[in-house]
């Protein structure tokens, strides 16, 4: 057996498409979607990750405010900034770049961005409504997962899937998502004793422990759906994700690469997320198969 390769690349930019479909109308309309990305400091990787998440705006029709604040920039005013983009009727989408410098209390900041606007689904309002099944927005990176096991027909009702992460970005929230819609959901991370005995259970396996290549073919069950969303730097340079790709390929069924997996289709679920926002704002009919948030 060879994996087949889930194309993230590919489902991304499909996303990216009907996202620009979608902006077009509403620009007809008169609503430009915009989405305001605020970063605090002078991290290398927060810089050109928000570099990409402005172009990706620029190239689906979306309208992008980048809001560089210095690293001594107190709560009190960045708290107050984020308010102020809440009052904003031109921004539909808000987004606090993580990780702030260590003396900000990220939840503060996060809690400070009103819900309806909370693109990056980390508001205590929208992590409470996945909690129950509800709608709203989910964090992109774990939703941009389930697309792709939507794309490439997946059954996730009934199954068993491992999810091996507990982090609030991917590992829970990715989680609660496989648990609504029917799988049977086994969390592992870092205390798990006999990590592979939990593994080989798995029809889903998505892995996001932020280990380079900790999952091997020994622990995977043939004929699994292997995700990956690690993404790990050797010291030769390579990027390398979760999961050892060339081992675990002659066992599992699919499996995404790393890189071009899962990682196009955070960015590409963030535009998703903020053309949600915006359709909401302007009053618009729902998108064939979008389900209306609160």
């Amino acid at each position: 057996m060879t994996a087949a390769l889930i194309d993230g690349k590919a489902i991304a930019a499909s996303v990216r498409a009907e996202t620009a479909i979608r902006a077009a109308r509403l620009a007809a309309a008169g609503t430009v979607p915009g989405l305001a990305v605020v970063i605090v400091g002078d991290d290398p990787a927060s810089r050109l990750y928000v570099r990409s998440k402005a172009q990706a705006c620029e190239a689906a029709g979306l309208r992008s405010w980048v809001h560089a604040m210095p690293a001594d920039t107190p709560l009190e005013r960045l708290v107050a900034f984020v308010h102020e983009l809440n009052g904003d009727p031109e921004v539909h989408g808000i987004l606090v770049q993580l990780p702030l410098p260590g003396r900000l209390d990220a939840r503060l900041v996060i809690e400070a961005i009103d819900p309806q606007k909370d693109v990056d689904g980390f508001h205590y309002q929208n992590v409470g409504a996945l909690v129950v099944g509800d709608p709203a927005f989910y964090p992109c990176t774990p939703w941009g997962v389930m697309r792709m096991l939507e794309h490439e027909g997946v059954a996730i009702d009934g199954a068993h899937a491992v999810v091996v992460g507990r982090s609030t970005i991917v590992g829970k929230p990715m989680a609660l998502m496989l648990l609504n819609a029917g799988a049977t959901v086994t969390i592992c991370h870092s205390h798990t004793r006999d990590l592979s005995a939990q593994t080989r259970q798995a029809d889903i396996l998505v892995a996001a422990a932020g280990r380079a290549r900790i999952i091997g073919a020994g622990m995977v069950k043939a004929g699994a759906t292997v995700i990956d969303v690690g993404i790990n730097r050797l010291p030769d340079g390579k990027l390398v994700g979760d999961v050892d790709f060339e081992a675990v390929a002659p066992v599992a069924a699919r499996i995404t690469p790393v890189p071009g997996g899962v990682g196009p289709m955070t960015i590409a679920m963030l535009l998703a997320n903020t053309i949600r926002s915006a359709e909401r704002a302007a009053g618009f009919a729902l998108a064939a198969g979008e389900t209306r948030i609160a």
